[in-house]
């Protein structure tokens, strides 16, 4: 069966290095013989092997360029102007190879390899990118650059580390609705699933830009604090949730956003899934579960198709507590039997939201004065028609917003809000769209949309239709 050259060099070149590498090993095994330390042995045997594996990827590389007068990307022309050797991370570590620059006009050039190689950002190859970004947004660059270190294989700067979420956002914004509208069709409802809870809240983010010393110099004028989390805004998180029958959680989407007016960008994300949900599952009962924030329950109530709305229960279980220790005395003996028993009769029984606000109304009349023990009698009242706790359980229905609470924590407030961290919007949403789509099981159909974007396809254009190329002053092969 005749190979075609490239294909046969390439074969050719990878049984040299499998030689030389038997070779290598055969010598290192007759240095180490008895083996006297396993892990310095292991080490330097994992140490071979990536240099054979920087080897190959170092040729098939080089095989990837294109050493032609002209080529044409997107129906652009572009003119050879440079031959140089450049250095890109791999999964395996650097490796160096020789490439062609092209130039279209002075300012806009273009490497064939990196773009049929996929190289991302002009550094990472595709599988050295993935596993960098999954690393950065689960601990910071410095953490990630010291595991790599212990593992041996690739070795990247904690600065390059670093910049890599913001070049990760600065990617998948422009795309990013089109990237979801691919994701969410690829959401598979569970067949078990016959309720989809939605849910968001927020959680406040450290910023650089959130104008900390103008608003602490506002305070110290208005007479108020000058220490706390004054430069801090409200970062977004959103779930969609599915139950079985049983009230059992079967899986779950998760999405978060940096601080951004009304939630604008989370809340139609968090639509467009819901869509696509009912879409596949038209008879699957909706539940809308949040805490009682006005702007949450504008959206849930007004913008989502029509549902089931429940107040967490546990956050009013605070406000119940609340409204009992302003009666009776914070913690006594006697707010604490009040509590219990209401709380009981708030989550157990039928109609027990209209207990709850007769006992706060007959407390509020004995302390007319005590204007916060009114607040809390209004926070029942306001919210009544989304406290039917009792009717939601009996049929296997959430009632607490435990999974968006969780997701605040574990998508935001674990990685973001470590000791003297603070965060711009691109690096930040960087690294949420990463965690939300780890912790949504979508990573690497994630990746995989993302990736293309580093790709494009490269004709070489024929001798007969190259024009010219004036050489410019520097423009010479290295």
């Amino acid at each position: 069966m005749q190979v075609c050259q490239p294909l046969a060099e390439a074969a050719n070149f990878s049984c040299h290095a499998i030689q030389q590498l038997e070779q290598k090993l055969a010598v290192l095994r007759q240095e180490h013989s008895p083996i006297k330390h396993f892990e310095d042995y292991e080490g330097e045997i994992h140490k071979l092997f990536i240099e054979a594996e920087q080897s190959v990827l170092a040729e098939d590389l080089t095989g990837l360029d294109i050493d032609v007068p002209a080529i044409e990307v997107s129906g652009v022309c572009y003119h050879r102007v440079l031959r140089s050797s450049e250095t890109y991370q791999s999964a395996v570590g650097p490796v160096r190879v020789l490439r062609t620059l092209y130039r279209n006009g002075k300012d806009h050039s273009i490497i064939p390899l990196e773009l049929q190689a996929g190289i991302v950002e002009g550094y990472w190859t595709p599988k050295a990118a993935k596993q960098a970004v999954w690393m950065v947004a689960q601990m910071p660059p410095g953490e990630a650059k010291s595991l790599l270190d212990l593992i041996g294989n690739m070795t990247p700067s904690e600065s390059s580390l670093a910049r890599l979420p913001k070049k990760f956002n600065a990617q998948w914004e422009p795309n990013r609705e089109a990237f979801e509208d691919f994701l969410w069709e690829s959401v598979k409802v569970p067949e078990e699933a016959v309720t989809a809870a939605a849910s968001l809240d927020g959680v406040m983010l450290p910023m650089k830009d959130g104008k900390r010393q103008e608003k602490r110099e506002q305070n110290r004028v208005d007479g108020k604090r000058t220490r706390g989390p004054a430069g801090c805004q409200e970062a977004s998180c959103g779930t969609l949730s599915f139950y079985d029958a049983q009230g059992e959680r079967l899986s779950t989407v998760r999405m978060s956003r940096m601080p951004e007016s009304k939630k604008v960008t989370l809340k139609q994300s968090l639509s467009a899934l819901l869509s696509e949900a009912l879409r596949q599952r038209p008879d699957l009962t909706l539940v809308k579960v949040a805490d009682g924030a006005k702007d949450n329950w504008t959206y849930l109530a007004n913008e989502l198709p029509e549902g089931h709305e429940v107040v967490d229960f546990y956050h009013a279980a605070e406000h119940l507590k609340k409204a009992f220790d302003l009666s009776y005395g914070e913690n006594s003996n006697k707010s604490r039997e009040k509590f219990i028993t209401y709380r009981h009769i708030l989550k157990e029984e039928p109609e027990g939201v209209e207990k709850v606000i007769k006992a706060l109304a007959y407390q509020h009349k004995r302390h007319p004065r005590r204007s916060k023990l009114k607040t809390e009698l209004e926070y029942f009242r306001s919210n009544r028609t989304r406290m039917n706790y009792a009717e939601h359980l009996s049929h296997n229905l959430p009632i607490g917003s435990g999974v968006i609470e969780a997701t605040c924590k574990t998508l935001v407030t674990q990685r973001m809000k470590c000791s003297g961290m603070r965060w711009r919007h691109p690096g930040g949403q960087g690294i949420l769209t990463a965690r939300s789509l780890i912790q949504s099981g979508m990573f690497d159909n994630g990746w995989k949309l993302l990736a293309v974007t580093y790709c494009a396809k490269v004709t070489k254009v024929g001798m007969d239709n190259v024009i010219p190329f004036p050489m410019q002053k520097g423009d010479l092969e290295l």
